[in-house]
């Protein structure tokens, strides 16, 4: 569920001597979109053949039995080179602080819109009604628990008239000329931010096995709830163009080889 809250038409920021602003807007919506890939189940065996049959295991016809049993054999053995020949790139818009844990996964590559050369748009993130508010239990042992009533609402007015007090800032110093590489340091980390993110089949199941919770894996993860959505959906693109490769992940835990 996504929610947007748009402040009411009285309640618009105006530079000083300018015209009027965009509306701030808060949101609730995370998108992540598939732009481009190069990426199949029988990608990967081939990657791996080559290392017995060289060059002609680009050319092999092989089964559908041949490739899944392979495969598993691949992530069984946690043999994950051959995993490493494929691309996605995806297009993602999120709050920066999500963002910001994207790029901890230093084996991908990023390009993220940036702030010294485009003046920054007034949308800013808020948590839905669904969003768990509060963590309880000591830290890298807690779970996430509803907040209690009136929380939310709370949370988004105060969300509102920061966010609205930083903008109008932001625009003051743009008016006087400062610079916007300056300008932006005073924007909060909840502003929305957009960036291609690259990465091989490999380097996603490592993504997936720290920023998706399944009680089920091996290794059972806790991320934050913003990038879990951004890694359910990148899941869903993987698992339509790579379903054997997918399948062999869940069977061994969930575990990158």
């Amino acid at each position: 569920m996504t929610s947007q809250v748009t402040v009411r038409p009285e309640e618009q920021l105006v530079r000083p001597g300018a015209a009027p602003v965009d509306e701030l807007k808060l949101k609730s919506e995370i998108t992540v979109q598939l732009v481009q890939h190069h990426a199949s189940d029988l990608g990967v065996v081939r990657a791996a053949r080559v290392s017995t049959v060289g060059e002609i295991a680009h050319t092999e016809d092989l089964t559908d039995g041949n490739v899944a049993g392979l495969i598993k054999y691949l992530m069984k053995c946690r043999h994950g080179s051959p995993f490493e020949h494929n691309t996605f790139t995806f297009l993602v818009s999120a709050p920066i602080f999500t963002v910001r844990h994207m790029m901890r996964h230093r084996t991908w590559s990023f390009n993220e819109e940036s702030a010294r050369y485009r003046e920054v748009r007034p949308v800013f993130y808020v948590p839905d009604h669904n969003r768990m508010l509060r963590q309880k239990g000591k830290p890298g042992h807690y779970e996430y628990v509803p907040g209690e009533d009136g929380d939310h609402e709370r949370l988004l007015e105060i969300a509102r008239n920061s966010y609205g007090v930083a903008y109008a800032g932001y625009n003051e110093l743009l008016l006087r000329g400062v610079a916007k590489e300056i300008a932006r340091m005073v924007l909060p980390s909840a502003t929305y931010s957009t960036l291609y993110a690259t990465c091989n089949a490999r380097a996603l199941m490592h993504f997936l096995s720290l920023r998706t919770n399944r009680m089920d894996s091996a290794y059972p993860s806790h991320p934050q709830h913003e990038i879990a959505v951004v890694a359910e959906a990148m899941e869903e693109e993987w698992r339509r163009l790579m379903p054997i490769t997918h399948a062999a992940f869940e069977s061994y835990g969930r575990v990158a080889p």
